[in-house]
C-alpha cells in the first residue's frame, strides 16, 4: 500500500466601499454620491484594491497546495516510478493518456493511439476519446510539445502545476461571486479565507491531482460567478451578451473534463426550474441557461464522438422537456393564488412525464446501459429494496459514496463557517417562502407589501438562485460524501455573503427595532473584520505547522512490482488485477489491461466483475478459463483485497463476490438463506498452497509482502 513517512532530510484588514451596487447611494440632501467624481474616483479604487486581493489570494492558495503536495511526498527528491505511483488508481490512469500523448512520435501518431487504444483494454480496440474525459491531457500534452519549455520543467511538472494554477481560478472565482453578491470585497477576502482554512473539507487536489473534479470544479466556480452576474437587474444588452457567452464557454469546459457532468448541471437545472415555477427569476434568462446547458452538452458530446451516455442524460431529457411544457402552458404565471397552484401542480407532473417519456425513448432506440449502475446504486441507497448487483453493492460499500459523517460539521464549525451559514440560510429561507407565497398569491395589499419591501430587496434574483443552489447540492452532499466539494466550496460564498450583506444586517436590526442606517453600516463591516481576525489567530499557526512538515513517499512494494514488471514482461503483456492497481500498472509500465477504473462502461463493468473472480471462491480452472478469455497473460494477487479488514463483513470484496455469486460469506454473522456453501476454497488463497491443480495453470514468478503475481500457463 501507499503510505507517507517522516522525512530523512538529508539535502488587509479593508476599510473600502462596496462595490458599485444597483441601487444608487443618496445623500440626505438628496445628492446622488455616484454623480461625484470622488465617489467614481473610490469605487474604481475599491474594485482595484479588491481585483488585486482576489488575484493574490488565488495565487497564495496555488502555491499552498503545490507546496502541502511537495511536503508530502518530496515529489521534486523521489524517482519516476515513484511519482506516477502517487498518481493513484483512476489517477493514474487519466495521467497515462498525457504520459502517452508526450511520448508519441508525433501528435497525430498520439491523437491516432487515443482514438484506436487496444491497450487499456485487452481483446478490444476502443476510442479513449469518447469513453473518457481526457481532452484536457491532449491539450495539456500538445501545450507542452508546441511551447519551448522542455528544456526547464519536466512534463509531470507542467501537468500539476496548471492543476495548481486551476485553484487560483478556483478561489477567484468564489471571491468574485461573494463579492457580486454582497457587494463588498470584503465579503470575497472572508470566502477565500474560509476555502483555505477548511482545505479538508473544501478541496483534495493536493493528493488526487489528475481526478477529473480537480479540473471541472474551477470552471463550475466561473459559471456560477457568472450567472450571479447574469441574474443582477438592469444590466446593458452587451454585458448581457458577454455574461451569456461566459456562462457557456465555462459550462462547455466544465461538461468537457468531467463525466459527472450531467449530474451536477441537472441539479443546477433543477434550481433554475424551482426559482422559475415561483416567479423568482426572469423567465428570459431561465430559457437563455437552459439552452446554454443543452448546447454546451451537445458540444462535448460531438467532441467525444457523439457519447451516448451523454445523449441518454436527464438533463437533455429534463430541460427539453421544460421548453416543451411551457409552450404548452402559456399562462402558468397568471391567476391568484389557487388558480396559479393547480398550474404549477400540473406543469411539474407535465415536465415530469416529458421527462421519462423523452429519456426511455432514447435509450431504447439507442440501447443505452452506459449509466445502469448508478441508477441502480440510487436505489439501493434510498431504500428502494435490497440489491445483490456487484456494481451497486461496489459503490454502497465505499465510504466515499456513504453517508457525510458528522465530524464534517465540527470541523466546519471550528472556523465559524457552519455556523453561520445556517444562521444565513435559515434567515434567507423564510424570506424565499414568503416571497414565493406572495409571488404566487398575487397580494395587493399596500401593508403586506410594504412588510415585504426589505425582503424583495433581500432575496434579489441572484440570491435566490445562490440560495436554492446551495440547498440543493447540501442535500447531495449529505447523501454522497464524495459530492461534498461541491458543498462546502460554495458553503464559503454563501455564509461570507450573508455576513457582509447591508440588505440582511437591514432586515435583522429591523426585526428587533434597532435599525439605523449607520449602524448597518457599521455592523457590515465590523462583524466580518472580526470574524477574519478569529481565524487568523486561531488557524494561522496550524497553517504554519503544516507547511513545515516535511514528509516522504514510501511505497517499496509497489516500487519493486512495477521495476520487475518493466524489466522481466514483454510489452505486449497482458495483466489482470485490481482496477486500482491496474490504472498504475498502465502508467509506470505501459502494459496491457483487461481492466481499468473508468467504470462508465456496462462491458468493462461486466468484465471485472468476471477478472474479481480471482478473489472468489472458483476452480482454478474457471479462473484460468475467465482470464485466457480476456487475453490475459499474469494475474496479480494482492494480500490487502484477498485478506482485507478495511470494510466490515458484507462489504469486503470478497464478500460483495461471494453474495453476487450465491455463495456464503466468510466469518461469523448471519448470511441470507438462499446463500449456499461454496463447492471450492477462496481462489486467492488456495493458490498460494501450489496445488497442482493450481500449478499446472498458473506459475508463480513474482511475490514480495503484498502483491503475487502469476503467468498464466498457454495450453494448446
Amino acid at each position: 500500500m501507499t503510505t507517507v513517512r517522516q522525512r530523512r532530510v538529508g539535502k488587509g484588514t479593508e476599510a473600502a466601499e462596496d462595490q458599485p451596487s444597483e441601487e444608487k447611494n443618496v445623500k440626505p440632501d438628496g445628492k446622488i454620491l455616484s454623480d461625484h467624481a470622488g465617489g467614481k474616483l473610490w469605487n474604481i479604487l475599491s474594485v482595484t484594491v479588491g481585483g488585486i486581493v482576489a488575484i493574490s489570494l488565488g495565487l497564495l492558495t496555488s502555491v499552498y497546495v503545490a507546496t502541502l503536495h511537495e511536503n508530502d511526498l518530496w515529489f521534486s527528491n523521489i524517482k519516476e516510478v515513484e511519482r506516477e505511483i502517487s498518481f493513484r488508481t483512476e489517477c493514474g490512469l487519466y495521467y497515462s493518456y498525457y504520459k502517452q500523448m508526450i511520448q508519441a512520435a508525433s501528435i497525430q501518431q498520439g491523437l491516432h493511439g487515443l482514438v484506436y487504444d487496444n491497450k487499456t483494454e485487452s481483446v478490444r480496440t476502443i476510442n479513449i476519446l469518447e469513453r473518457m474525459n481526457v481532452y484536457q491531457e491532449v491539450f495539456l500534452s500538445i501545450l507542452y510539445r508546441i511551447l519551448p519549455i522542455q528544456q526547464y520543467l519536466e512534463p509531470v511538472y507542467f501537468y500539476i502545476y496548471t492543476l495548481f494554477g486551476l485553484q487560483a481560478v478556483y478561489v477567484i472565482a468564489l471571491y468574485v461571486t461573494s463579492w457580486l453578491l454582497s457587494g463588498t470585497w470584503l465579503s470575497g477576502l472572508l470566502a477565500a479565507c474560509w476555502y483555505i482554512t477548511n482545505r479538508i473539507d473544501t478541496t483534495r487536489v493536493e493528493f488526487t491531482i489528475p481526478l477529473r473534479e480537480n479540473w471541472a470544479l474551477p470552471f463550475f466556480a466561473v459559471q456560477i460567478a457568472a450567472i450571479t452576474y447574469l441574474l443582477r437587474t438592469h444590466l446593458q444588452p452587451v454585458q448581457e451578451r458577454l455574461t451569456l457567452t461566459a456562462v457557456f464557454i465555462a459550462t462547455f469546459l466544465f461538461s468537457l473534463t468531467w463525466q459527472f457532468n450531467q449530474f451536477m448541471m441537472l441539479i443546477q437545472a433543477l434550481a433554475l426550474f424551482i426559482l422559475d415555477c415561483f416567479d423568482m427569476l426572469p423567465t428570459a434568462k431561465v430559457t437563455w441557461l437552459y439552452i446554454i446547458q443543452i448546447s454546451g452538452l451537445l458540444l462535448v458530446c460531438a467532441l467525444q464522438f457523439f457519447n451516448s451516455m451523454i445523449l441518454g442524460s436527464l438533463l437533455l431529457s429534463f430541460n427539453a422537456s421544460v421548453l416543451i411544457a411551457r409552450t404548452i402552458q402559456k399562462n402558468l404565471k397568471k391567476g391568484g393564488l389557487l388558480n396559479r397552484l393547480g398550474k404549477l401542480i400540473l406543469h411539474v407532473l407535465l415536465v415530469l412525464c416529458f421527462t421519462l417519456l423523452i429519456n426511455k425513448f432514447i435509450k431504447k432506440i439507442l440501447y443505452l446501459e452506459s449509466d445502469e449502475h448508478i441508477f441502480k446504486f440510487l436505489k439501493a441507497k434510498f431504500g428502494f429494496g435490497a440489491t445483490r448487483d456487484f456494481d451497486a453493492n461496489l459503490y454502497l460499500c465505499e465510504e466515499a459514496f456513504g453517508l457525510l459523517p458528522l465530524n464534517t460539521f465540527s470541523r466546519l464549525s471550528d472556523t465559524l463557517l457552519f455556523c453561520i451559514y445556517i444562521f444565513v440560510l435559515f434567515l434567507m429561507t423564510v424570506v424565499a417562502v414568503i416571497v414565493a407565497f406572495r409571488n404566487l398569491s398575487g397580494s395587493s395589499q399596500v401593508q403586506f407589501k410594504e412588510k415585504m419591501e426589505e425582503c424583495t430587496i433581500t432575496l434579489k434574483p441572484d440570491a435566490a438562485y445562490n440560495l436554492i443552489h446551495t440547498v440543493l447540492f447540501g442535500c447531495l452532499a449529505l447523501s454522497t460524501m464524495r459530492m461534498k466539494y461541491l458543498w462546502t466550496s460554495h458553503m464559503c460564498v454563501f455564509a461570507s455573503f450573508g455576513l457582509c450583506s447591508t440588505e440582511i444586517w437591514k432586515l435583522i436590526l429591523k426585526c428587533i427595532h434597532l435599525y439605523t442606517s449607520r449602524r448597518t453600516h457599521v455592523i457590515k463591516y465590523s462583524v466580518p473584520i472580526i470574524t477574519l481576525l478569529y481565524i487568523s489567530y486561531k488557524f494561522w499557526p496550524g497553517i504554519m505547522d503544516e507547511l513545515s512538515e516535511l514528509r516522504e513517499f514510501y511505497d517499496p512494494d509497489t516500487v519493486e512490482l512495477m521495476n520487475w514488471i518493466k524489466s522481466n514482461t514483454p510489452n505486449t503483456a497482458v495483466f489482470a488485477g485490481s482496477m486500482q492497481l491496474l490504472a498504475g500498472v498502465k502508467l509506470c509500465t505501459g502494459r496491457t489491461l483487461t481492466n481499468h477504473p473508468h467504470y462508465e462502461d456496462k462491458n468493462l463493468r461486466e468484465r471485472t466483475k468476471q477478472i474479481y473472480q480471482i478473489y472468489a471462491k472458483r476452480s482454478p480452472e474457471d479462473v484460468y478459463r475467465i482470464l485466457r478469455s480476456f487475453g490475459t497473460d499474469y494475474v496479480i494477487l494482492e494480500d490487502s483485497i484477498c485478506y482485507e479488514r478495511r470494510h466490515s463483513r458484507g462489504c469486503r470484496l470478497r464478500d460483495l463476490l461471494d453474495i453476487a455469486n450465491g455463495h456464503i460469506m466468510d466469518g461469523l454473522g448471519e448470511n441470507e438463506p438462499d446463500l449456499k456453501p461454496a463447492l471450492y476454497p477462496r481462489f486467492c488463497e488456495e493458490i498460494k498452497k501450489n496445488l497442482p491443480s493450481y500449478t499446472v495453470h498458473f506459475t508463480r514468478v513474482f511475490q514480495n509482502k503484498t502483491f503475487h503475481v502469476y503467468k498464466l500457463a498457454k495450453h494448446k
